[in-house]
């Protein structure tokens, strides 16, 4: 039974990571009917800025903030740039699509010109080896560390979007972008704002992941993918679903590692995915999304 608590409270740290991947995935989606595929790769250039803060002998407090501001920075240009104004365009949802792919490949080149492509280890000043046992159940305070970041980060998105003006306006722009003009909500600003947010809380994810795994222009590949597929297990549409679909995930996983094989790690997770989605094909939480003209 312990072993059950310790995969159980492993798959839960790691879900706690997917989690703030999926919430940004989700959040730009709700905005913007988008998917993001450069979010991974945001996330990836922003920890970079974080190591090489670390390794001038910054602060953590320090090299964490520049990490964050760059990553919304990136986010916010890319939108406020590209994507609006292939959408004053008329640039369908494919292309907008491919425009984000296209951000993807640009950061991985930036990435590599700037930083080379060899791994290199993050410096990080919580502990990937000091533990405290709980009821047998070994915790390490790193991924006691991610569980806190997971949770922090999607308390916080709560608070901006259900407690605050601007939360209401991103619900309104979200819910119907032209009626919200026609209100006078300033969509662009908001959609800004849903952008860096978003591109934040993907920032968290690699900074908290990068010293479990070692640091190169492609990282966050793996996470991000896991947290497109919490996104789509929950409903892309859904921002408490993709909370419970990245905590589900991250069990899933930890528990087939743990009772199976390694190798079935990713396979029976995936599966899961394909089991509910063919049962719900909107996701766990999300609900069918229909287009007001």
């Amino acid at each position: 039974m312990t072993s059950f608590f310790q995969y159980v409270f492993t798959g839960l740290s790691a879900g706690s990571l997917y989690m703030l991947v999926a919430l940004g995935i989700v959040l730009i989606y709700r905005s913007t009917r988008v998917l993001n595929f450069a979010h991974g790769d945001i996330a990836t250039v922003a920890t970079f800025v974080a190591f090489s803060a670390l390794s001038h002998k910054y602060s953590f407090l320090a090299a964490f903030g520049a990490s964050l501001a760059v990553g919304a920075a990136v986010g916010v240009a890319f939108y406020l740039s590209v994507l609006a104004r292939a959408q004053r365009e008329g640039a369908n949802l494919l292309g907008m699509v491919i425009l984000t792919l296209g951000l993807a490949l640009i950061i991985q080149g930036v990435v590599i010109w700037y930083w080379g492509a060899d791994p290199v280890s993050l410096p990080f000043p919580i502990s990937d080896t000091r533990t405290y046992t709980v009821g047998g159940v070994v915790i390490s305070q790193l991924s006691l560390a991610s569980l806190g970041a997971g949770i922090l980060g999607s308390l916080l998105l709560y608070l901006l979007v259900q407690k605050t003006r601007l939360g209401l306006a991103m619900r309104a722009t979200s819910e119907n972008l032209m009626a919200a003009q026609t209100l006078g909500i300033p969509t662009r600003l908001v959609l800004s704002v849903s952008w860096g947010a978003a591109s934040a809380l993907g920032v968290v994810a690699g900074i908290f992941l990068a010293p479990a795994l070692l640091l190169d222009p492609f990282f966050m590949l793996d996470p991000f993918l896991k947290g497109f597929a919490a996104a789509v297990l929950g409903g892309l549409n859904s921002l408490p679903g993709a909370v419970v679909g990245a905590l589900v995930l991250g069990v899933a996983e930890s528990l087939t590692g743990g009772y199976l094989a390694i190798h079935f790690k990713n396979t029976l997770a995936f599966g899961i995915i394909i089991v509910v989605l063919l049962v719900r094909p909107e996701g766990l939480l999300g609900k069918e999304f229909k287009e007001r003209v």
